[in-house]
């Protein structure tokens, strides 16, 4: 079941406002162009802020995700008219065959559970034509992010055009090997209401998710840097043969 910052209505809606700042988007934006794709894949879609932007470019796009209230968000945005829009994971795809998969914004990591994430590398496969590339994100285990999501470093305050005054923070919860639970808490001023969101994120090695590609039957082709977050995520680059 997804997490209810993403599964809640009331905070599905205020996911964007709290989080404005999408520039990560722009080296996936930069690499569909690049690679030339006509049909592109995004793999938790969300509110739909990736797909819209490749509809933008004439990019036929399918957004798929788990969360039908984060869902209905992405159906109410200018231009949603353009994206097909699925509500279930990379294993309840029809016949495709897309010339790119992405999973950004670490969506990666919130496949926890080993077999959904093995599930989730077969599905985009067989969503890919002969060729096509899959490009996700991680975070470098290594670099520890976790210990910054504490409330004097990640609180945030927006005002929410129908919603008022939201206030959100992290506090980490527990860590236990590679997995990483925190929970978000929401404050709604207009009517004191304080929601919270428990999440459970798994930072895994490179050499892990190297061989989980490979196992899949992918060829690697790249490791990079997230321009925008240089030395903190690990960025693969994979094609189906």
């Amino acid at each position: 079941m997804p997490d209810p910052c993403y599964a809640h209505p009331r905070l599905a809606a205020v996911y964007d406002p709290l989080d404005p700042d999408r520039g990560d988007l722009d080296a996936y934006l930069r690499i569909a162009r690049k690679s030339g794709a006509r049909r592109v894949l995004d793999i938790g879609c969300g509110t739909g802020v990736f797909a819209l932007l490749l509809a933008d470019e004439g990019i036929d796009v399918v957004g798929v995700d788990p969360a039908a209230a984060s869902l209905d968000v992405a159906r109410a945005k200018p231009g949603a008219g353009r994206v097909r829009w699925i509500e279930g994971d990379a294993t309840d795809l029809p016949p495709l065959t897309a010339d790119l998969a992405t999973m950004t914004g670490n969506v990666a990591q919130a496949i926890a559970d080993p077999g959904d994430w093995h599930a989730t590398l077969r599905g985009a496969r067989s969503a890919l034509r002969p060729g096509g590339r899959l490009v996700f994100e991680t975070r470098d285990p290594a670099r520890r992010a976790w210990e910054t999501w504490t409330r004097e470093h990640s609180y945030v305050r927006a005002d929410v055009p129908g919603a008022g005054v939201v206030k959100a923070w992290h506090d980490v919860t527990a860590v236990d090997g590679p997995l990483v639970t925190f929970r978000t808490t929401y404050v709604f001023a207009s009517d004191g209401e304080v929601l919270t969101s428990d999440s459970t994120l798994r930072f895994r090695e490179r050499e892990e998710v190297e061989a989980d590609l490979v196992d899949r039957g992918y060829v690697l082709e790249d490791v990079r840097d997230a321009p925008d977050r240089p030395g903190r995520e690990f960025v693969f680059v994979a094609r189906r043969p």
